[in-house]
């Protein structure tokens, strides 16, 4: 039966707006379809199992007071005995010396201006001759130069010596006392009290953490650094000079500043590094009051050793560990893994906490970058960075095609 002119006319137009339609495909479609960019797919974070770290045990003397404290951190690890302050002997050579270099600074290895000797100081001898404290030679006339006389101020302990250091860098012990303790409170060692140079009188007091304060200056300065770790010296006109630290080498023992007033008050203000995975931590602390050194060098090795193994060496994340992993629309699976492996050395009584910060992906190649995962530990933080673990490829053309609404 022949079509009529309305069936006819109906079908050019079928023919028509299906060639349109074909052409608006391949013209619009097609393209946007196959060339549009992917949409971006989020990760999904996986849980972080953060490790839970043991108490660290520090057993301090039951006599005088105590504390230990590491240079990574603020404050003390721990203490013991007396939280009021105590008399710290010679421990207060360290405060005589930081504040003379305070005002009369001197450089690494530099011998400094010559200090001339005289009646007062000579003076100085013989009140420590009768007072029973240590003392170095001296006469009037006698020329030492500003590193000789806290050498010998440092290692000999030689009482007069301080007062010889403190008189000429201030002009009189008066002065100096009012110095030093101006510097204590600017550097907040508030439980400290200084009344004359050398630590004689029983009035020179601190508390043990202030002292721990203390060893942080001492061997944050070269120069006094350098001379408490050392074993002997020769001064001219005096000859050798041997440290009074009978620690000193034994432990990681490396200074600072033995004390001692009459019978049953030893001190000794400490440094110490040790070694803990690969980093070096260096220990600080005091013990004042002790019975005599040989017991109180006891205590300070058990300080160190309890303090080393309070420290642990912690795996953070693992080559290749997985943090985040992604999941397409298109089939296509991935993590986002650790591109290293990262140890920390962790003091024991640290938070450990994890942040996952994976980026959104799109069509990219293994090893390419996925964020970061940060960790903080106490105070510090570490940062690894997240790469793909595989291929994310692009769908193709028939998932494109047939997924416009994935596109758009």
């Amino acid at each position: 039966m022949p079509l009529t002119q309305r069936q006819m006319y109906r079908r050019r137009r079928i023919v028509v707006f299906s060639a349109v339609a074909v052409v608006l495909a391949m013209t619009f479609y097609l393209p946007l379809t196959l060339l549009a960019p992917l949409g971006e797919v989020s990760a999904t974070i996986l849980p972080v199992e953060e490790p839970v770290l043991a108490e660290p045990e520090i057993s301090t003397p039951s006599y005088g007071a105590s504390a230990i404290g590491a240079l990574d951190r603020p404050g003390v690890l721990a203490q013991g005995g007396s939280a009021d302050p105590v008399p710290i002997a010679s421990i207060t050579k360290i405060i005589t010396t930081l504040v003379v270099l305070d005002s009369k600074p001197l450089q690494l290895d530099e011998a400094g201006p010559t200090i001339t000797f005289d009646e007062t100081d000579v003076d100085f001898y013989y009140d420590q001759l009768a007072q029973g404290g240590s003392i170095a030679p001296a006469y009037a006339g006698q020329q030492l130069s500003q590193r000789d006389v806290m050498t010998a101020v440092l290692l000999p302990s030689a009482n007069n010596y301080a007062q010889s250091l403190a008189n000429w860098a201030f002009g009189s012990e008066g002065a100096f006392v009012t110095a030093a303790n101006a510097w204590l409170t600017e550097h907040g060692l508030t439980n400290t009290t200084v009344t004359e140079p050398s630590g004689i009188q029983e009035t020179n007091r601190s508390t043990a953490a202030d002292l721990t304060e203390l060893a942080r200056l001492a061997i944050s300065n070269p120069v006094i650094a350098q001379i408490v770790s050392t074993s002997s010296a020769e001064i001219p006109g005096i000859g050798s000079v041997s440290n009074s630290n009978k620690l000193l080498g034994i432990d990681g023992v490396d200074g600072i500043k033995t004390g001692t007033l009459d019978v049953g008050w030893s001190c000794l203000l400490f440094s110490a590094d040790v070694t803990v995975g690969d980093k070096v931590i260096t220990l600080v602390g005091a013990v004042v009051g002790g019975p005599d050194h040989p017991t109180i060098n006891t205590a300070i090795r058990e300080l160190i050793a309890d303090a080393t193994a309070g420290y642990t060496v912690v795996t953070l994340a693992s080559d290749g560990e997985e943090f985040a992993e992604y999941d397409t629309p298109w089939g296509d699976e991935a993590a986002a893994v650790s591109e290293s492996t990262l140890d920390a050395v962790v003091w024991g009584e640290d938070e450990i906490t994890a942040t996952v910060a994976p980026t959104s992906m799109r069509a990219a190649d293994a090893g390419e970058s996925a964020g970061t995962v940060e960790f903080q530990v106490g105070s510090e933080t570490f940062s690894v960075p997240l790469v793909l673990s595989d291929d994310v490829d692009d769908p193709g053309v028939w998932w494109r095609l047939t997924n416009p609404a994935a596109m758009f």
